[in-house]
């Protein structure tokens, strides 16, 4: 038994993670290599290897032959019956090689062979490794900024943080852990390369995940996010169980959940509203924290008319337009907002004036919406901030 070889192989497949069988496949390509370099050739050179004790043996099959012409293919019948009293002329004889014999450059070429299959087997274990958990959220320490890059730690591996991928608002300091989005993962020859985000909409879903155990276990489902890092983000939220409130599961205790979150992204704000079929439910909900008086959605053309009181439409649009923008990326429509005065100098409001059914109907509508949607924790912070900007 060879338990130097033994041992050696245990460490290695515990410590990188690589089979025994590869690295005995390694030896064994290494063996053959170095039969090569000492004897001109190999192709008729084998090499057994018994994986319970790790004994190995190299033997080459040569032709016995009256006259020897070629050392390294054919052998004498006085040798061959040296080996083996059954030899005879024709036949092949298995001459055993041993491997101390092989000199300095042989040695050292069997060496190289070997680390060069350990460090592929390293490359290809921690691209699997990553490229499992891509799309996931990971912990990396920030380790050194590379001009407009951020070099992040994740462990066994280096990810690249790009400008791109960054909060311009965001500033790190080495040795900070910060939450990453895996975006990509690619096999390259000197190892995996990582690609990470810190703006990716996915980033405030999996955060979510990991804080909120019904969306974790798929009762409160996330319908739809729509981000601008750093500032604000607004997500849509539907639950499976009736008895289940989403907003309120991800909002959590005195707001605990939804605060985790927005810890992690450094602020950022969160509007968590209810998940509609009916379009203009949901855009009504879209546009929260402005009030709604009216919603007039075409399905066909993903285009809505949004009618809002007078004192509501700054609201309603926001600071550069940005409530309105997140309000149509979360529900696909293209969404035009005007004031109550504008709607009636317009025509647009005329059916709610004059159709009192119809009137009616959007009154219980919006009744329905208005229950069904709660305020999350910046919306009377947004309200307060609108009168100061007044």
């Amino acid at each position: 038994m060879n338990k130097e070889l033994m041992e050696a192989l245990d460490i290695l497949e515990k410590e990188k993670n690589i089979s025994k069988d590869t690295l005995l496949e390694a030896i064994e390509q290494s063996l053959i290599q170095a039969c090569k370099n000492h004897f001109g050739k190999a192709d008729n050179v084998h090499v057994t290897i018994n994986p319970e004790t790790c004994d190995f043996a190299v033997y080459a099959e040569r032709n016995i032959v009256e006259y020897v012409e070629d050392p390294a293919l054919e052998i004498s019948l006085t040798d061959a019956q040296k080996i083996t009293s059954r030899a005879e002329i024709g036949g092949i004889v298995q001459v055993p090689i041993q491997s101390k014999e092989f000199g300095r450059i042989a040695t050292q070429n069997a060496k190289n062979v070997i680390l060069q299959k350990i460090r592929e087997e390293e490359r290809r274990v921690l691209y699997d490794e990553y490229h499992g958990i891509e799309k996931e959220v990971v912990t990396g320490i920030v380790q050194r900024v590379m001009g407009k890059n951020v070099s992040i730690n994740l462990g066994k591996v280096d990810a690249v943080l790009s400008e791109n991928e960054q909060v311009k608002s965001e500033h790190f300091k080495p040795t900070e852990r910060i939450k990453l989005y895996i975006l990509e993962v690619k096999d390259t020859p000197k190892g995996p390369r990582i690609l990470v985000s810190r703006t990716h909409p996915e980033l405030v879903k999996r955060l979510f995940e990991s804080e909120v155990a019904e969306v974790r276990d798929g009762t409160v489902e996330i319908k739809s996010i729509a981000r601008e890092a750093g500032s604000r983000t607004k997500i849509a939220v539907w639950s499976n169980d009736p008895d289940v409130d989403p907003v309120g599961a991800c909002v959590g205790m005195n707001g605990a959940r939804v605060n985790a979150v927005v810890e992690e992204l450094r602020g950022e704000k969160i509007d968590i509203i209810n998940w509609d079929e009916n379009p203009a439910i949901l855009i009504e909900n879209a546009l929260s924290p402005a009030k709604v008086i009216a919603v007039m959605a075409d399905p066909d053309d993903k285009t809505a008319l949004v009618v809002v009181p007078d004192y509501q439409l700054s609201l309603a649009i926001g600071k550069e337009g940005q409530n309105a923008r997140l309000a149509a990326r979360l529900t696909g429509f293209k969404i035009d907002i005007k004031s109550e005065t504008q709607a009636r100098e317009s025509g647009d409001f005329y059916d709610y004036d004059e159709d009192e059914e119809s009137g009616d109907e959007y009154a219980e509508n919006a009744s329905e919406a208005e229950s069904g949607t709660e305020e999350t924790f910046a919306e009377e912070q947004e309200a307060a901030d609108h009168e100061n900007e007044e």
